[in-house]
């Protein structure tokens, strides 16, 4: 089986093919033939060791957290509705030689939802862990409708869609290239991107928002935006004491990989055209590298989409 990864940490250089066992779905699991994976900064951050301490398996390690293809196998005990030979995407959990960006991956059952209905693997293979990575924030919040949420790095992600489908008011960062993105995702205000967004924010909501998706990784520096009392959701397991009672919230997607009906929700939201499948470019997976260096290089909007 072919796939794409890496036997030593670096740049993206160090990826290359791979030639590996090909996987057997277990009791409560499933095999998809992978047409699509993602790319994404997780996919980054683990190619280049920064996490090396975390990782328990031995080399190769295969990055990828989003699959689309075509369910091939089912294990023992599994209760589901898909067919063999139907299109599904799924959220991966890498782990050592197992991640998405492969010709077949096994996946637990509960990871697994059909593609929305017109979409093809490449869209369906941009939305799991990112939409789930932005619905996670938005629930930590536990805003209710007609609040007010803070969005940095809105360009890049789904929270803006999300957040709109909610019922929130959504301010939102934004280049000035991605203004008009940004707006047409459904930002009721755009803001210059930066570290003086929180500024910007208080001038528009003196009081305060009443919580941050933090994608841009601000960290301590997003505190003047919100309220107080407020709450931050922040990527990359960023945590701190706050102030004024703002409290962070921290959360890791690959604790919730098994939620399928908030996945199916978010099909749904597909479907209903609450949320655009944003794909930026497909590139053949022998093309990995270059797709690591375009997203480390900056200004991709959407997803890259590996193609095996």
């Amino acid at each position: 089986m072919k796939a794409v990864g890496l036997t030593e940490f670096g740049g993206p250089e160090v990826l290359r093919a791979l030639d590996l066992p090909e996987p057997q779905a277990g009791p409560g699991e499933v095999r998809i033939r992978v047409h699509a994976a993602a790319v994404n900064p997780t996919d980054t951050v683990l190619r280049s060791g920064a996490r090396a301490t975390e990782l328990t398996d031995a080399p190769p390690y295969v990055p990828g957290m989003d699959a689309a293809g075509v369910l091939e196998q089912t294990g023992e005990g599994i209760s589901t509705d898909l067919r063999i030979g139907e299109h599904v995407m799924a959220i991966v959990v890498p782990s050592g030689a197992h991640g998405a960006y492969a010709e077949r991956i096994v996946v637990p059952a509960e990871s697994v939802v059909r593609v929305p209905a017109g979409a093809t693997d490449a869209e369906a293979a941009s939305l799991p862990m990112n939409a789930l990575t932005a619905h996670l924030a938005l629930d930590v919040l536990e805003l209710t409708q007609g609040q007010t949420v803070a969005v940095t790095g809105a360009a890049g992600g789904y929270a803006v869609q999300l957040a709109r489908a909610d019922g929130l008011r959504v301010i939102a960062d934004a280049a000035p290239r991605d203004e008009q993105l940004v707006k047409d995702l459904g930002a009721d205000i755009v803001l210059a991107r930066g570290d003086d967004f929180p500024q910007r924010v208080r001038a528009e909501v003196p009081l305060g928002v009443d919580g941050l998706v933090d994608a841009a990784v601000l960290d301590r520096l997003a505190l003047p935006a919100v309220r107080d009392g407020g709450r931050i959701a922040t990527l990359r397991q960023f945590a701190d004491t706050g102030e004024r009672g703002i409290t962070f919230h921290p959360f890791r997607v690959s604790e919730h990989a098994r939620e399928q009906a908030k996945l199916d929700g978010l099909r749904q939201q597909v479907e209903e055209g609450k949320i655009t499948l944003r794909v930026a470019r497909i590139l053949p997976a022998a093309q990995a590298i270059e797709a690591h260096r375009a997203l480390e290089a900056g200004g991709v909007r959407g997803r890259l989409i590996l193609q095996f």
